[in-house]
């Protein structure tokens, strides 16, 4: 109820107004039945502004973080994503993964439509990183098409950091279909997982034409965070 007057009412007419959203490939989103659509994740305004192009409800599996943000904004966040249907995934562990790909599974097996970032986390610089399997993992278990997406300018709208975007015009752009049956019955193969998740990051890529780094999201951040942590030692002069 709460999803459809955000969508039809209350959020999506205006920011269809501000932002006025070019939209590629809409006819790529089937009418009805399960699908994931796996995009690239480059601002906060992504999970707005993809499901306010599409003429379905879509489910997302967001960051747990969303939902347990302190003070004020954390407590209204939280509350917004839960009105919303949206689903907490905890990323800390192999468990809480599994967890999420239980929930996902969830979604498609009701016939709806089931939205993910394979990169598992917003892109701090704007280019494309490595995609986590559990994306495969799904497609492969519920036999469902997985339908890539690229968000084009949202980064140069909205990136880390900033809280009220810029109102420029953004693309969403959706591709062809893609159908991993002649996987059925290897979720369980790391070497083919790998290859499906590979091949949707590969068809994000020719979407979005992001530059891509062959290294998990997470990872980058952490190392540059240390990185900038670590004190500086400057030479000794000599004497």
């Amino acid at each position: 109820m709460f999803y459809h007057l955000l969508k039809y009412v209350l959020l999506g007419p205006l920011l269809r107004l501000l932002f006025r959203p070019r939209t590629e490939g809409l006819e790529h989103i089937p009418e009805e039945g399960p699908a994931i659509v796996a995009g690239n994740h480059l601002s906060f305004s992504d999970h707005f502004l993809m499901p306010a192009v599409l003429r379905r409800r879509i489910t997302f599996l967001a960051k747990q973080e969303y939902f347990t943000g302190p003070g004020i904004k954390g407590r209204l966040t939280a509350a917004f994503f839960r009105s919303a249907g949206q689903i907490p995934v905890d990323r800390s562990s192999k468990e809480a993964g599994k967890a999420a790909i239980r929930e996902g599974l969830g979604v498609l097996s009701r016939g709806e439509l089931l939205g993910i970032y394979p990169e598992g986390t917003r892109s701090h610089d704007g280019r494309l990183y490595k995609g986590k399997v559990g994306v495969a993992v799904m497609a492969i278990k519920a036999g469902v098409p997985v339908i890539p997406c690229a968000m084009v300018g949202t980064f140069e709208i909205q990136p880390p950091g900033k809280v009220v975007p810029r109102v420029r015009r953004v693309t969403v752009r959706f591709g062809a279909p893609l159908d991993f049956s002649r996987f059925a019955g290897l979720e369980d193969e790391k070497a083919a997982i790998r290859a499906v998740t590979d091949e949707i990051m590969y068809e994000i890529l020719a979407l979005s034409g992001q530059e891509y780094v062959d290294a998990y999201a997470a990872d980058v951040k952490a190392a540059e965070a240390e990185k900038a942590a670590a004190p500086r030692r400057f030479p000794r002069r000599g004497r």
